[in-house]
């Protein structure tokens, strides 16, 4: 199962994800309670958990009202009272690594070291209640579980009014703990990612796409944002269930007319031992009736410039064929250890198993495995593959 956050119209924060996580199953009552308290070390705070429409939609509200103003408190003493809190220590944990996330942006932004950045530039205590708020829901709701997907986050436009001043939207820090995510400007002139929810989104995303992968909707929970706009100021949190994972590939070829099959041999093993996720040989005619191989490998992003050097010095080809990106449907897969016994002998067995949708679509023993049996048992490698796969 997947989770999608998806934060493409109307950016996030962290009363949004809490919303929508409420919308999802966890439970109001007990977030209110602990949100409230673990604030209390750092300014008073009254929560509240409301359905509300935003053009049409149905979302839940968490609206954090600071009673008193928030203490303030180096980086340091901060992240003390929060690891002194009466919760459970993952959730804790947690929380820290998205307030440092939030804090060393501040840094870099302010030029300053982590110890002397102040606690109203991290966060004040309606922030408090946000993170470990969000990150209670996230642990109740078995999330850490699951993987998290993130989408291209609407950022906003135009400018904000800050302890600093008037800065552009979307602001520095956000700007820098949002590194290495996907953003977009507007849809309205107005800050929609804020640092704590863009904090959150990057220490609970998996890994971030551009769409939404191949996958069928389970539930859907809804966070109202706090402004109203001309579209419906949401953050929608996905549940699904995996069809097939979506898997970027690229693919290598390029003709070979030139190598004996030996050589065609040792490329085909060196190639797989560089980190080709496959390799395929296939025959056939060339310019002027000449008889060749089609070398096809499919790789990863990050090997395709390795395996082209070594695709280069082995054959000497003076071009090679790249398609960048192919999108590559990819059941879900394990290893399973068995043991089977053959003319009174125990073997164990490995089996690779698919599934789509948790259902098991093919269950093959390792050959290598089926070989070695055949040697010791002496029986043909064909009946041993009927005893083992039947």
């Amino acid at each position: 199962m997947s989770i999608i956050i998806d934060s493409q119209t109307s950016g996030i924060s962290g009363n949004m994800i809490i919303g929508a996580l409420v919308d999802l199953g966890a439970d109001s009552n007990k977030l209110k309670e602990i949100m409230e308290s673990v604030s209390s070390e750092f300014g008073e705070i009254k929560v509240s958990f409301n359905k509300i429409n935003k053009k049409g939609i149905s979302s839940t509200y968490c609206k954090v009202d600071m009673i008193e103003e928030s203490k303030v408190f180096h980086f340091n003493e901060f992240i003390a009272k929060i690891e002194n809190l009466n919760l459970d220590e993952k959730i804790i944990e947690k929380s820290i690594n998205v307030f440092k996330r939030i804090a060393i942006a501040e840094s870099k932004v302010h030029g300053k070291t982590l110890e002397e950045v102040h606690f109203h530039e991290v966060g004040a205590s309606d922030a408090v209640a946000d993170v470990i708020g969000s990150i209670y829901a996230y642990f109740s709701l078995n999330l850490d579980k699951e993987n998290i997907i993130g989408l291209p986050i609407a950022v906003g436009g135009g400018q904000v009014e800050t302890a600093h001043g008037k800065l552009p939207v979307p602001v520095p820090a956000t700007l820098e703990i949002l590194e290495g995510a996907k953003i977009i400007g507007g849809p309205v002139q107005s800050e929609l990612a804020t640092p704590t929810g863009s904090a959150l989104y990057m220490e609970l995303c998996d890994e971030i796409k551009e769409f939404i992968p191949m996958v069928s909707p389970v539930k859907i929970g809804y966070g109202a944002g706090s402004k109203d706009f001309d579209h419906a100021n949401i953050l929608r949190i996905i549940q699904t269930s995996e069809n097939i994972e979506n898997d970027l590939i690229d693919i290598i070829e390029t003709n070979i007319d030139h190598l004996t099959g030996e050589e065609i041999g040792y490329l085909f093993e060196k190639l797989l031992n560089e980190g080709a996720r496959d390799v395929s040989v296939t025959p056939i005619i060339m310019k002027k009736n000449r008889q060749g191989s089609l070398l096809k490998v499919i790789a990863k992003p990050e090997t395709r410039e390795h395996l082209l050097k070594v695709i280069f010095k082995e054959t000497g080809s003076l071009g090679i064929r790249i398609s960048q990106n192919i999108h590559r449907g990819v059941a879900k897969r394990e290893f399973v250890t068995e043991k089977v016994e053959i003319l009174g002998k125990t073997y164990e067995v490995t089996f690779k198993i698919g599934y789509i949708n948790d259902e098991i679509i093919s269950k093959r023993a390792e050959f290598e495995d089926l070989r070695k049996i055949a040697f010791e048992s002496g029986l043909p490698l064909k009946e041993v593959s009927e005893i083992v796969n039947n």
